[in-house]
């Protein structure tokens, strides 16, 4: 029995590890895909266009926005941030869990389109573990460390309105627990329409032969 895949947006602060848990997740489980966001920063060393982002001008981003290419799109740190339309609608007809690595503006912006969707927070053990992840990164200055940081207590206000959140303190345990969120969010009748029509047809046809 064929059904249509779940979207799930996972958000969490900058240096929390929600990429290094995404490629986990998608290692070991076959039904996920991950959503490649575009964006308008500069790639950071070891990152490949397509890959880790489509990386654009700003002029090229505000042309797909006109063109109504994205399903959401926000500006964060004086960059564009926003997810392609084409990739997630294929993915989730094809019965593949479509994760969106996305901020805060954009997981909402997308809830409020997507009433479905999962809205997950990935949050670190403590603030100072944070503040000693994205120095350890050693890809930014202190001045971008310091915007993260303040960019943090803003979102925190933000995350009663998800669905689920994750300590990522333990990746193994981590990403055990975000398999196990997912896969009771796929256990919601909205995701089995086809098949509970069909009972309803099969009860239909049962009792008109009694």
């Amino acid at each position: 029995m064929k059904q249509k895949g779940v979207l799930i947006v996972v958000s969490g602060f900058a240096g929390t590890g929600k990429g290094t848990l995404m490629k986990r997740l998608l290692s070991d489980y076959d039904t996920y895909a991950l959503s490649v966001s575009m964006t308008t920063r500069s790639p950071r060393p070891g990152e490949e266009h397509g890959r880790e982002y489509f990386f654009v001008t700003k002029e090229e981003f505000e042309k797909k926005i006109e063109e109504g290419g994205l399903i959401e799109h926000a500006c964060y740190c004086d960059n564009y941030y926003g997810t392609p339309r084409d990739y997630v609608e294929q993915k989730l007809e094809e019965g593949k869990n479509v994760i969106l690595e996305i901020e805060v503006q954009g997981a909402l912006k997308v809830k409020e389109r997507f009433p479905d969707s999962i809205l997950i927070y990935v949050l670190p053990p403590s603030i100072p573990e944070l503040e000693k992840r994205l120095i350890g990164r050693g890809t930014e200055t202190p001045e971008v460390i310091h915007r993260r940081l303040s960019r943090a207590t803003e979102e925190i206000r933000e995350i009663q309105k998800y669905d689920y959140i994750v300590v990522n303190d333990d990746l193994d345990r981590c990403v055990v627990q975000l398999h196990s969120i997912i896969s009771s969010a796929q256990a919601r009748p909205y995701y089995h329409k086809e098949f509970i029509s069909r009972l309803a047809d099969e009860l239909a046809v049962l009792m008109k032969g009694e």
